[in-house]
Order: structure tokens, then sequence, then C-alpha cells
């Protein structure tokens, strides 16, 4: 009796505290509801296959010129990474680890461990670089894609990304995840 008394109490008191809150919100002026525009600004994510990827295109060439201007001071010229004097880790590494996934201390790189090319645009485009996030336009970022791939001996020097070939590059350890779930599918009984 005493649990079903409490539960009912936590749950008007929940309701109570949602309608509230919700009221002081609209009373206060605090925050707004999201208008088309307002989700479409942070609706940018690309999916493995491709899905999301926007218009444009960069080479290599043009990677290598936004990435010496961008990118270096915190990945290195050659994208090795940067240690930061008194922090643990540092920026991380982007090239090499090829071979090291089976041992001890695998080197965990964009050409070693990524599975897809269409992540490193997808992270790139929302996250780097991070001083100022989002901040690259398509182009840029397709060519700094580029150049990380190029770096990996994954693209040809002369290479050319856009949002065909993109999901087209095949990664060294694209087969290295377990992408279907092995579970059986067990139907609920409701």
């Amino acid at each position: 009796m005493w649990r079903s008394s409490r539960f009912f109490v936590v749950l008007i008191a929940f309701l109570f505290n949602t309608v509230t809150i919700a009221h002081a919100a609209e009373r206060l002026g605090i925050g707004h509801a999201v208008s088309p525009q307002d989700f479409a600004a942070w609706d940018i994510d690309v999916r493995a296959d491709g899905a999301g990827l926007p218009e444009g295109r960069g080479s290599v060439a043009e990677g290598r010129e936004i990435f010496a201007r961008v990118c270096a001071a915190c990945h290195g010229e050659k994208g090795e990474g940067k240690a930061v004097p008194g922090a643990v880790g540092g920026f991380d590494r982007l090239v090499g680890g090829a071979g090291t996934l089976d041992k001890a201390s695998p080197t965990l790189t964009v050409g070693s461990y990524w599975p897809y090319a269409t992540t490193l645009f997808d992270y790139v485009r929302r996250a780097m670089p991070f001083s100022a996030p989002q901040s690259l336009s398509n182009d840029q970022v397709y060519a700094v894609s580029a150049y990380v791939l190029y770096m990996n001996n994954i693209l040809p020097e002369d290479g050319v990304l856009d949002a065909k070939n993109l999901p087209q590059v095949k990664m060294p350890n694209q087969d290295g995840f377990i992408t279907q779930d092995p579970r059986p599918d067990v139907k609920s009984k409701d």
C-alpha cells in the first residue's frame, strides 16, 4: 500500500513540476519553439552510406592548403598529432597506425581504424576546427577530408571528393566492425 501511495505522490509532483516549469518558461520568456530553420541548422548528420552529404567538392591540393592553415596547429603538419603540455592525451593523430589494430597498444587513426570515409566528413563538418566548429564551407570540408585520406594512402594525390564518390571510398578497416546485430529477433508476447 505504501509503495503505491508513494508512487502516486511522486507522479503528481512530477506532473505539477512539469506544468509549472512550462508555465514559468512561457511567462519569463525562457526558451522558444524550434523553427524549421533552427532545426535545419543542426540537422547536418551524414550516414555511412552517404545520405545527408551536401553538394560540393574538394581536392587533395586544396585540402593541403586548408590543413596547413587551419588544422596543423593541433594535428601537426603531417597529421601526426600534438602533445599538450600538462595534459593527458593531446590532439589526435590522424595518420598512420596501419597494422597495429591487433597489437596491445593499437594506433587508432582515420586511416587505421575508422570504417567509413563519410564519418570523417561528418566529424570535420560538425566539430572542426576545435576553436570554430562548423566554420568551414562544404567545399573546404570535402578538401580537408580528401587531404587526410591522401595522407593515409587512401586517395591519390590528384584525388577529388564529392557527395557521389565519398561514400565509395573503401577504408582499410571497413570490414573490421560487426555491422549486423547477431542476436536473434525475439518477439514480444504482447
